[in-house]
Parts: structure tokens; sequence; C-alpha cells
């Protein structure tokens, strides 16, 4: 102790007892590496105090000043740096073998997306709260899901006649929902309340009259369509098959009026609301559907409901939010149809074809047996619709588990709640999901030290039956925000229609998650097989476009965000109930015995796509995609550059674009590749920019008021790239109906939209190349 006390006196004092001297002798062998030291008060005992005379005489008694402690400090500073880049250098070597796979391989898995590992292989030891990685998490989804939950959910709407938007039965869903949210402990609930304009059915039911020496009604049905214009008209009743573009030109070609008359369709292939516009098209006065064939023979006393506006959301609000407190000018949607619509069942059609006696149908229009396309004799339809317009107050309701590291970056997981029937299929599949779906990843938060990423929102709509009516107005009343910060919806709607088929449509962001996921989850009907082997590799070919109907169109078409929509059904044997009042419990079960485990496996997927999206680091977004859509594009517009040439124009400026747009992609994978992907404010800046590749696809050049479909891929109007290709075909069979200034328009508002996400992908705006 005396020692250790004189010693630290020494240091402060200026004074020491005894220093050391260093001397380097040349050895013999001619090695002079070696250093001999020696302390001078063990050398030499003669002198004062231990220390030799010599030295004494010769130099002055060395003085330890600020100058020597500060050489110590700068010497413990450079060794720190000096540890911290090595301690940093080999940590960041070990992360940057963190990667995710894109092919769909799986041999990234493995690696978790944080984690540290040690030189020999073996995982390090790391303090705090437990880490989650992806194949663990995977397989934590799948053992917590509950069939039990699903049955208890479905039987909730078990004795509902009908869950119709804004009536009670709609409300004590919608607070069933809210209640279970709560129970489930999500981070917060809340209700967006919606004030808008339905259309429901009058006092007096609709009637269908045939006319001929004489009236006879061929049916007053309880089913309605709505939207339809009210009033009676009279006219020649015309089948014309699914009431597509094409099968309006098949009636043409065989020199058919179709001006006054009465459009009779089967449904099927496209949207009710898209036949009805066809045919006000054509000139016709009214239009009557009825269901497609169905090796049920009970659906064809059924009548289905509908609606007829070619649209999304409240048609009197059109491109705003139906809130309340805002005033909107006197406006309704373009896509209302004008004409009286209603919907009749098999053997009313049936009926009506036995009095029909023109042309016989073509083998494929065949939809009855005995159908006919045209009527000679003296023999008309009547159809009277009393439809009332009502105001109503809607619900969506909401709940959230909120990200730790990036909150405000968010999935939604949407089903539609509301059913003009008990809506088992329309509506009770997709709510038992989303509740199992925010039961199980709630639990795994809570419970299991799961931290997402970022946020998972579930959301319950109503107003779905009108066309996603609760869906759009949520996007238009939070469009700034939610084009920014949501970069998924996943639809839970209509999920299992069937067991034979997968239906699948999606964004091609979403392809590639998608697949791997298909690989991860086991097919229902092979337990020893994934579903991945079911759709096979060229499952891609099979994806199928978006409708209207589809509540993840909005998204979309109308905010630009990825959506995709995940189901099963049986093809060419469609379920015959849906948008019926026996739409139940029971008659899905008769279509498929495997309900409960097809809902389970739709869960699977639908929960590893939202699970995976809010756990990596980096977004599983596939942008290159688009580069192979634009490619596609660009190969079907080659035969028509002798057409365009013919103009003066040229198809080279659009080429150029989709150029620059895969150059861009191609600079953001490297970009992704080189980046430190520790470094939370670089990876965020490259997630954003990947998130707003599909908001870059909406057409900047239109108004959402007047054109709210703006995507070029996926919308509708002149400004996509499918009526750009229509316009074009038309212009090469010399078509006089071309309009020559709308191609031209076409042609520039593609190319600087294309050009526009492309500059978008690149970044910053001193990386754009502009030399188009």
């Amino acid at each position: 102790m005396d020692h250790a006390r004189a010693a630290i006196t020494n240091l402060f004092s200026g004074e020491p007892t005894s220093y050391t001297r260093f001397s380097i002798a040349r050895q013999t062998d001619g090695d002079n590496s070696h250093v001999e030291m020696n302390l001078a008060a063990d050398e030499e005992e003669g002198g004062e105090i231990g220390k030799p005379e010599h030295l004494h005489a010769s130099m002055p008694p060395p003085r330890r000043n600020g100058k020597n402690l500060c050489l110590i400090i700068m010497a413990a500073v450079v060794l720190l740096l000096i540890g911290f880049l090595i301690g940093y250098l080999s940590y960041r070597g070990r992360m940057q073998r963190v990667n995710r796979c894109l092919d769909g391989s799986g041999n990234c898995e493995m690696t978790p997306t944080a984690s540290y590992y040690s030189d020999d292989g073996m995982e390090e030891e790391v303090l705090g709260p437990r880490i989650l990685y992806w194949p663990e998490l995977r397989n934590m989804l799948s053992t917590k899901l509950a069939t039990p939950c699903f049955e208890t959910s479905m039987r909730q709407r078990e004795g509902k006649n009908s869950v119709e938007a804004g009536k009670t039965e709609d409300e004590h869903t919608a607070s069933y929902i809210h209640d279970q949210f709560t129970r489930f402990r999500l981070d917060d609930v809340w209700n967006d309340e919606h004030y808008v304009r339905l259309q429901d059915k009058g006092s007096s039911k609709n009637q269908v009259f045939i006319v001929e020496n004489g009236q006879e009604e061929l049916e007053s049905p309880d089913a309605y369509v709505a939207y339809s214009k009210n009033g009676t008209v009279t006219g020649k009743p015309i089948y014309v098959n699914y009431g597509r573009q094409e099968d309006f030109q098949q009636i043409r070609n065989m020199g058919v009026s179709m001006n006054g008359a009465i459009i009779i369709f089967r449904a099927g292939k496209i949207t009710l609301a898209e036949k009805v516009a066809n045919a006000k098209k054509e000139g016709a006065v009214g239009a009557l559907m009825f269901l497609d064939f169905s090796k049920n023979k009970k659906a064809d006393s059924y009548v289905p409901f509908g609606h007829a506006h070619l649209g999304t959301g409240d048609p009197f609000t059109p491109g705003f939010p139906s809130f309340n407190h805002t005033q909107f000018p006197p406006v309704e949607s373009s896509g209302l149809p004008h004409i009286p619509v209603q919907t009749i069942s098999r053997e009313a059609a049936a009926k009506l074809f036995g009095k029909m006696d023109g042309d016989p149908c073509l083998l494929d229009w065949i939809g009855i047996m005995g159908c006919k396309v045209t009527v000679n004799k003296n023999m008309t339809v009547k159809l009277t619709v009393n439809n009332v317009m009502v105001d109503r107050k809607i619900l969506n309701i909401f709940g959230v588990i909120k990200g730790f590291e990036e909150p405000d970056r968010y999935v939604v997981l949407g089903a539609q709640r509301d059913s003009w029937g008990p809506g088992a299929a329309k509506a009770g599949v997709g709510t038992a999901i989303l509740l199992e779906l925010a039961r199980v990843i709630s639990d795994m938060v809570k419970n299991d030290d799961y931290k997402p990423r970022r946020s998972i929102i579930f959301a319950s709509w109503s107003g779905g039956e009108y066309g996603a009516v609760g869906a759009t107005e949520w996007l238009e009343g939070y469009s700034t925000t939610l084009h920014a910060k949501a970069f998924t919806y996943i639809n839970l709607d209509t999920a299992v229609l069937g067991s034979k088929d997968v239906k699948i449509s999606a964004s091609p962001l979403l392809y590639s998650l998608l697949e791997t996921v298909m690989k991860r989850v086991k097919d229902p009907a092979k337990d020893s097989q994934n579903l991945y082997s079911r759709v096979g590799s060229d499952w891609i070919k099979s994806v199928v476009p978006l409708d209207m109907d589809n509540a993840a169109y909005p998204f979309l078409a109308y905010s630009g965000i990825p959506v995709v929509s995940f189901g099963f059904y049986d093809e060419g044997d469609e379920y015959s109930f849906l948008g019926t009042t026996e739409d139940t419990l029971a008659n899905l079960k008769e279509k498929t015995d495997k309900l409960y485990l097809l809902m389970r496996t739709v869960t699977e997927v639908a929960g590893q796509v939202a699970l995976r999206l809010t756990h990596d680091h980096e977004l599983f977004l596939d942008f290159d995609r688009y580069s192979e859509e634009l490619l596609s594009f660009q190969e079907q517009l080659l035969p028509f550059e002798p057409s365009v040439k013919a103009l003066g124009l040229t198809l080279n400026w659009l080429y150029f674009a989709r150029g620059d747009f895969q150059r861009a992609a191609h600079a953001l994978r490297g970009d992704i590749a080189n980046s430190d992907r520790e470094n939370r404010i670089v990876r965020r800046a490259l997630n954003d920019r990947m998130m707003k590749v599909e908001y870059d696809f909406l057409s900047p050049y239109l108004s959402p008021k007047d054109v709210p479909f703006r995507h070029i891929f996926f919308g509708k109007g002149s400004h996509t790239l499918k009526s750009l290709l229509e316009n074009l075909k038309q212009l090469k069979a010399n078509d006089s109906r071309v309009d020559l200034k709308e191609v031209k328009e076409q042609l520039a508002l593609a190319t600087w939209t294309i050009k526009g996400a492309a500059n978008a992908l690149v970044g910053d705006i001193w990386n754009t190349d502009n030399d188009i």
C-alpha cells in the first residue's frame, strides 16, 4: 500500500525518485534488434538515494509537466479510435451477410435481418429482448392460427337475413368488431364515419313484363340493382352473352341495331356496371341480368343483387370524401348508368328466351338451353324500376399494431362487412380472417417479443356492396397521407368461393413476395405439397386483373398503393349464391367441405405477406417487375410503328422513357446493394423510393375528380396503356372512328408519365437523365 501511495505521489509531484534508461547494443551475431531496458535504481547502488552520480553531473533531474500528460491522453484516444474502427469494420462485415432473397429460393431466409454472428459461425449472445428471426416468426404465425376462431366468427352471421350498409345489423356487426379489436389489445381502435347516398328498394317491387298480345308478368323480384335509373321503359329484347365489348361487336356484325332495345346478359367475366355501360353506349334503354350456369339447380330460382355505378365510392361525391361537415358542389359521378337495370332469375330468363323467335345463340353464348339472340315477332319487354335514394351514415372500423421503428409506414389488411343477404362468402369469410389475423399478430407482439418495424392496420369496411364505398371514401378523405405512408393493401374479401383453383390478383411489385410465401404455405388439398406446386412456375400468366367490385381496386388505381388479393374458387363452376339472399354458411359448406382449412390457408398467406413487409429492413417490393411490364408493352407496340410513322410521329420517345425506367431500377438496385443497411436514414430513403413506384404510375395530367382511376396500367380511361393499344389497333385497321388528336395526346402523356416514374425512382434531381 505504501509503495502504491508513493507511486501516485511521484506521478503528480514532478520529482521522480528514479527513471528508466534504454540501451541498444549491437549483438555479436549481427542482430541489432535486442533492446535492453534497465532501471537505474537497480543498476547502480552508489550515489544519493540510489542514483548514479555521473547522471547528476551531466543532466538536470527530469521534470514531469502538462506536456507529458497530454501525450498520454492523446495516445489513449488514438488507441480507443483504432479499437472502435476494428470493431465497426468487423461488425459491418458480419452484417453485410444479412440479405433478403428476391428469387424465392429461401436460401437467405435463415439469416435474420438483425443479428450478430461470431467468426466460428456460432450466434453470439445478444443482451436485451429476444430477437425473432423470420423462419421462427413464420412458424409462430402458423402455430397460433386456430380453426375454432374462424367458426365462431362465421356463426355471428347466422340467422341474419341481411347486413345492409348503414342499417341496424351492420351497426351491430361494426360494434362487435370494435369490441374484438379492443379485446385483442391492439394499440389503438377507432371508427371513421361517412355520410353517403345509397339506393334502396322502394315500397313497391320492380317488375318485368313480356308484352305480346297483352301484358304478362315475367318476374317481380325482391332483389334490385343499386343506382339504377327509376322509371318504366319498353324495348325489344336482345341477348348479348356476357355484355363485353367483343360480345356487342358480334351483334353489330350480325347487322342488328340495339338502339332502343332492352339488353339481356348473364353474370360473369366483367362487372354488372361495365355491362350496363356497354349497353348504354349502344343506345339501349334498359338492361336485365341473370346468373350464369351452375351445377346447383337450386340457384335457378335465385335473383342476385348488384350495383350499376361504373366506379367506386359515393357517386354523388366523386373525388371528395363524404364527411358530414364538408360542403360539396351539386355533382354526380359520370359512371351512373341513366337507364333502368334489373336482375332476374335463370328461370325467368329461360321463360323469356322461350318467347323469343329470332337467331339462336352462338355455341359459346349458351348460358341457358334454347336461348335466342333476337326476336322477330312483335314482342317487347317492359321494365319498371322503383328504387329510392337514401342518405345513411356508415362506419369503417380500424385497429392498429404500431411499428417500433417506423410507425408512420403501414400495411393495411381489409375486409368488407356489409352484405345484402347473410353474406357468408361475400363478407363473413373476409371478416373472420381479418379478426383472426388481428388476434394472432397482436398476441405475437404482446406475448412473444415480436416487434414489427412498421405498423399493421386492420380495417372493416361498410358499403362494399355498393362499390367499395367505405374503402373509397376513406382513401378520398386521407389521400395526401395514405399515398405517402401506406405501402401495401391486402384484400380479404370473397377469399373462399370453392376449393379447386387459386385466384390471385396483385400489383407486379408484390409478385416476388407472393411467390416466396406460396413456397412456404402448405396446399390444403395436398398436405405434402405447397401452394407454389399447385399454381406452377408460370402462375403470373394466370393473375386475374382487378375489377372495380374488388375493394383493392381503388387502393391501386386511385391511390397508387400496391395490392394483393388471394383466394380459392372453382373455375367453370362458380359459387352461385354470391350476392343473393341464399349466401349462407350452409350453402358455402355445401360448396366446399374444407371451408375452415381453406380459410386458414388464406389467413396464413395474408399474414406472411403482412409480417414480411413489416419485419425486414428492406421493403420486399420488386420494382424490377415493372421494367418487365414496360418491356412487354413495348413489344406490343412494335406492329404499329408504320401506322404511327404515317402520322408523322414516332414511338422512339416512348421506348426511350421505358429504357430510362429500366436504368433507374438498375441504379436503385445498386444503391441498395452498396448501402449501409444498418443506417436507418439511408434505409428509409431507399424504402421510400420503392414505395412510390406504384404511385408514380398515376397519370399526373388528370384530375382525380374527373378521372379517379389514373393508373396507366390498371386504371380506366383514355390515359391508360390499354386504351392507347386499342386506338393503335383501330388506326392500323384504318378505322375512321379513331381520333388522331387523342392518339397523339395519348402517346405524349404515356411517355411523360413513364419518364416521370423513372425520374422519381432515381431519387435526387441531379441524378436524373433528361436526354429524352
